[in-house]
């Protein structure tokens, strides 16, 4: 098989292209709300690309309200979502109204950062604390602007839960990180592939 992307005509039923990126890292990341509302949300476009310093990156498609957030405050988490909480972590991809708490939505506790003003999700294995150093709208070949928007925050602090350390390392048998395939399906950094669908609408 072979197609331009200019046409996208690959006669598949769904577009393959997110699921030759794969599997991509969550990057479920928190914020808070100049209003003080709590925002969580799980993303797919999301990886590190820094590592002195330490700085991470989320594209939002289209203007979301972890974007909105970030803009406002210049400040996010990053928990990591594992299988232990992979249903929370669906949950909390719900389209909601701004202001609604996806925390409250996915049945998960809130833990503000100790260094940033944004809160993360206690019951995740580990979580990142950062700031805002840029946001950019990256552009096609004609010029003009994607509907994505990158938001690259440095890392300023790093929360691991001790379960999961053996042998002065993370065990990632223990944290079971997810990953994102193509269209639903799922992996957890071993061999099984699993499906879940996303929330409607509220």
């Amino acid at each position: 098989m072979f197609y331009k992307t200019d046409t996208n005509a690959h006669g598949l039923s769904h577009d393959p292209f997110k699921a030759i990126v794969a599997p991509r890292p969550i990057g479920w990341i928190g914020t808070k709300g100049r209003d003080s509302s709590y925002n969580l949300s799980p993303y797919s476009f999301f990886n590190i690309v820094s590592d002195r310093p330490k700085i991470v990156m989320f594209s939002s498609s289209g203007r979301k309200h972890s974007l909105r957030n970030a803009e406002e405050t210049g400040l996010f988490t990053a928990s990591m979502a594992s299988r232990h909480i992979a249903s929370q972590m669906n949950a909390s991809s719900a389209p909601v109204d701004y202001g609604v708490s996806e925390f409250e939505l996915a049945g998960l506790t809130a833990r503000m950062g100790r260094v940033v003003d944004a809160p993360f999700v206690a019951e995740a294995f580990a979580a990142l604390e950062c700031q805002v150093t840029e946001i950019i709208q990256p552009k096609g070949l004609d010029g003009e602007g994607a509907d994505a928007f990158m938001v690259f925050g440095e890392v300023l602090a790093i929360h691991i839960d001790e379960a999961i350390i053996r042998n002065g390392r993370i065990d990632m048998d223990l944290a079971r990180p997810l990953g994102r395939m193509g269209y639903r399906d799922y992996t957890d950094g071993g061999s099984d592939v699993f499906e879940i669908t996303r929330p409607s609408g509220a």
